[in-house]
């Protein structure tokens, strides 16, 4: 059986140019490849739409700044600047927004808008690598199931502000236990006692006294359960029509560039894929990042200051009112806020900003989700607005169970695993796929087509060696040092991290997965491919993706030959 194939020659007309590896059969059983740059035919969708853009410019960058300065901002920077020696922990912080936040923020920017794809369809350039893809549109759909129950808690907090007198003040609520004092008692030192603040988190909003534990759930709470649902049908009609409407110092300062600035998620991506083709990604991508840190900065000075005013009142260690996650937002602020003349105002005012916060990060998320499913399976592109709403009405029903009496255990969880060290690892691999089988060079030619300069010496080093070698680094490490979670007092049993690790490696596996279904989906066997591949891979100076892709494969076939030996 003998085959030809005509190379394709590169066309000139500016657009994304899709890498084709071509194997070749000849009469002999050798496999030969051959590869060839496709330019689509304008700027359309795969489905063979025109694919929308942005109506503005400004569109764009307020959606991908509301993406990236997000709760995170307000209370897991600030905490882990005081866990980590306070000004010490922007050495590591900075140092890495300038190697790896910067660089990748822009790539991923770059990758999305000059192939006008979401997560999954952008590895076109690269296939094998397309694993990665589904990695990230499964951490933002697990981020996403818990996320929102953070915006549901502030909705109920919101409501619960139109009130003459805020209900965390005072001890005489229904809720409240006898270990409970008032504001005004300077007796918090006391172990036992606790604030109406506190109280009113963990007893009035999620009752977590009715749970024993992550085993002892119990039935969703209505309340919350109600402000959940208003969430949910907030981000589909902002979602259903498309962009057209909407040591351990060092690697929690890496997580923190990754969770902040939204690399690994597959947002930037979908966001910049519906971009003009010559827009500007570079200055977007350092607009972005810098005010993404001036806000995370911002909100330091101003927590520091509301915890040390909490430490005085309270005559207790600066560490007794420092926390992380939820009990900062939802403990801590409330209560520093009820000191306020005019706290029920400030309270509104603070809970509306929580509100804005969160619906801009989760919008992004699910457009990461959507956009990265329609365009990778064609007929979903023409039902995008049934699709929103399975995917909804789908977190929806999960983030049920972060609602229920013992919730909070089910989101520490999730929390804890769900985009953290898969979130690095995703990152890793785009790195990799990009500068060393797509290639720095050819990258950096897409980007010139795209507006008309080359990037700089920095960034092609960055991608090509620092960016993925400090994430190889933080990975390693992330498995090195883990520590289980725990929840206040409470430590999850052993079978709960088993399911959080379940939860992470989900995620993570999709790449060797996808990379196992390509290689077996070759025609022929990989014994059949000989070392003629580098011979003729070699004289194609255009693809250095095919390159290495046949130096693993002629790794495979010598361990085949050796096995069958």
């Amino acid at each position: 059986m003998s085959s030809a194939m005509a190379p394709v020659k590169p066309s000139s007309t500016a657009g994304p140019k899709e890498v084709e590896l071509i194997l070749v059969k000849e009469q002999n059983g050798v496999q030969f490849t051959s590869s060839a740059l496709v330019s689509p035919s304008g700027q359309t969708h795969p489905s063979g739409e025109e694919r929308e853009t942005w109506g503005k410019k400004i569109d764009f960058l307020l959606s991908v700044i509301g993406f990236a300065v997000d709760l995170a901002n307000v209370w897991r920077f600030p905490y882990l600047c005081y866990k980590n020696g306070g000004g010490a922990f922007l050495v590591p912080y900075l140092f890495f927004m300038v190697i790896a936040g910067m660089p990748l923020f822009s790539m991923e920017l770059a990758l999305g808008q000059y192939n006008r794809e979401g997560a999954a369809g952008v590895w076109k350039i690269c296939p094998i690598f397309k694993g990665v893809g589904f990695t990230v549109i499964l951490i933002s759909l697990y981020v996403g199931f818990y996320y929102n129950v953070i915006i549901a808690w502030a909705l109920f907090y919101l409501f619960s502000s139109f009130s003459g007198e805020l209900p965390w003040i005072h001890c005489n609520n229904t809720w409240n236990s006898p270990n409970c004092s008032d504001l005004n008692s300077t007796l918090l030192n006391d172990t036992y006692k606790t604030t109406p603040a506190l109280e009113y988190f963990e007893r009035g909003v999620l009752h977590l006294h009715e749970s024993s534990g992550i085993d002892d759930l119990g039935l969703p709470r209505w309340q919350l359960t109600s402000c959940l649902a208003v969430v949910i049908v907030v981000l589909y009609f902002s979602l259903w029509k498309g962009v057209k409407t909407s040591g351990k110092v060092w690697i929690e300062a890496a997580t923190q560039i990754c969770f902040s600035l939204g690399v690994g998620f597959g947002v930037l991506i979908a966001f910049s894929s519906y971009n003009k083709f010559s827009n500007n990604c570079y200055r977007d991508a350092i607009i972005t990042s810098s005010i993404n840190s001036l806000t995370s900065f911002f909100s330091g000075f101003v927590i520091f200051s509301f915890l040390g005013y909490m430490s005085h009142k309270h005559n207790v260690a600066l560490d007794k009112v420092a926390t992380d996650g939820p009990g900062l937002v939802f403990i801590i602020y409330p209560e520093a806020i009820a000191t306020l003349p005019g706290s029920s105002v400030w309270a509104v005012i603070f809970f509306i900003m929580l509100l804005t916060l969160g619906i801009d990060s989760a919008m992004g998320g699910m457009e990461s989700v959507i956009t990265g499913l329609t365009d990778e399976f064609k007929f979903l592109h023409k039902h995008r607005e049934l699709f929103t709403l399975f995917i909804v009405v789908f977190t929806f029903l999960i983030s049920l169970i972060c609602v229920t009496n013992g919730g909070i255990y089910v989101f520490t969880l999730l929390d804890h695993f769900a985009a953290g060290t898969s979130i690095l690892f995703g990152v890793l691999i785009e790195a990799i796929g990009i500068s060393w089988f797509y290639g720095v060079d050819r990258f950096s030619d897409d980007i010139q087509e795209m507006i008309g300069q080359r990037p700089g010496l920095y960034w092609r080093l960055c991608w090509k060696f620092v960016s993925p070698c400090f994430l190889l680094f933080m990975v390693v490490v992330s498995f090195a040092t883990f520590n289980p979670p725990k929840y206040g007092s409470y430590y999850f049993p052993t079978w709960a991290t088993m399911v959080g690790w379940c939860l992470s490696i989900s995620s993570m596996i999709m790449v060797p997965l996808y990379a196992f279904y390509k290689f077996c989906s070759l025609p022929g066997s990989f014994c059949d491919v000989s070392i003629s591949y580098f011979k003729i891979l070699y004289q194609d100076e255009s693809s250095q993706v095919t390159f290495i892709s046949a130096v693993l494969l002629q790794i495979v076939t010598k361990q085949l030959h050796s096995k069958k030996e």
